[in-house]
């Protein structure tokens, strides 16, 4: 067989978890994929032939790039919208395919990307290299320039950081899925009373409108709910679905997506709401198929 031949597939066999790597590090598919591309650019003008782990190769040019990436992106100083959400991953409520699986990367919801956004890179990438994809402290350090330690200490001060903002959802995705039902018919019957019960105190909404859109963070369940009572469309349609693995939905009108939005529920209550409503990053999302 063809040397390029067998180089391609040989790289395929790991672009899932450089994806994954890629989207855990960037909160962007669009950028992930071409992180994505690049390393595999990179890969394929280089004699790999003395590399006993490749995986672990391909790993590290990833982190490179995404690291490099992220402080492209934060030496711009362009002026942020009111708030940004993450891309999302949605899947149908049945289940994520194996390819938004290993995506995903033992993802617990949007609300973990939201922290991550707000981590330095070279804290970001510490964390997600070490904890998620069990990369060693060694090589970690080698990326950043720093030592073995030095690494050690930015991915514990990024896993405080991720902690205290206590992203993560109840495991049971049945009582997620009851939560977010129980918020939905309170919207729809008009019922304050009822869209309070259903959320934390505390709860927090992030809306992402983008450039042209509203943008909005909120906080507390009255003035969620009343949130919720405000911008309820009688011409919308709600799709359940998975999005980055825990309960969420697809709001439509007249079949088009016109919203996505993750909810983290925590002891059985909506502790934060994720809202993407930019017509341009919805209509570049691979969505699963909706009824009109």
């Amino acid at each position: 067989m063809d040397e390029q031949v067998l180089q391609a597939e040989r790289f395929e066999e790991h672009r899932p978890r450089l994806r994954g790597v890629a989207y855990r590090m960037l909160g962007s598919l669009h950028e992930a994929d071409d992180a994505v591309q690049e390393a595999w650019l990179r890969y394929s003008r280089t004699d790999t032939s003395g590399i006993e782990n490749l995986g672990g190769w391909l790993t590290t040019v990833t982190g490179r790039l995404c690291l490099d990436m992220l402080r492209s992106r934060a030496s711009r100083s362009e002026e942020p919208l009111e708030w940004h959400v993450p891309d999302p991953v949605v899947s149908p409520a049945d289940g994520a395919d194996p390819e938004q699986e290993a995506l995903l990367a033992e993802s617990v919801g949007l609300a973990l990307y939201v922290v991550l956004d707000t981590l330095a890179p070279a804290e970001r990438l510490a964390l997600v290299l070490h904890d998620t994809f069990a990369v060693p402290f060694e090589e970690i350090g080698a990326i950043l320039g720093r030592s073995p330690n030095a690494a050690k200490q930015l991915a514990s001060r990024a896993r405080r950081r991720v902690r205290a903002a206590e992203t993560t959802p109840d495991a049971d995705l049945a009582g997620q899925r009851a939560a977010v039902d129980a918020f939905f018919a309170a919207a729809r019957r008009g019922d304050l009373a009822a869209l309070v019960a259903a959320l934390d105190p505390d709860v927090t909404l992030r809306a992402d409108g983008g450039a042209a859109g509203l943008s909005a963070l909120v906080g507390g369940a009255a003035q969620v709910a009343g949130r919720a009572l405000m911008f309820a469309r009688p011409d919308a349609r709600v799709h359940p679905a998975l999005v980055n693995g825990a309960a969420g939905v697809v709001v439509t009108v007249a079949g088009r997506p016109v919203s996505i939005m993750a909810f983290t529920v925590t002891a059985g209550r909506i502790t934060a709401i994720d809202a993407l409503g930019d017509p341009t990053r919805l209509a570049s999302l691979r969505l699963p198929a909706f009824p009109s």
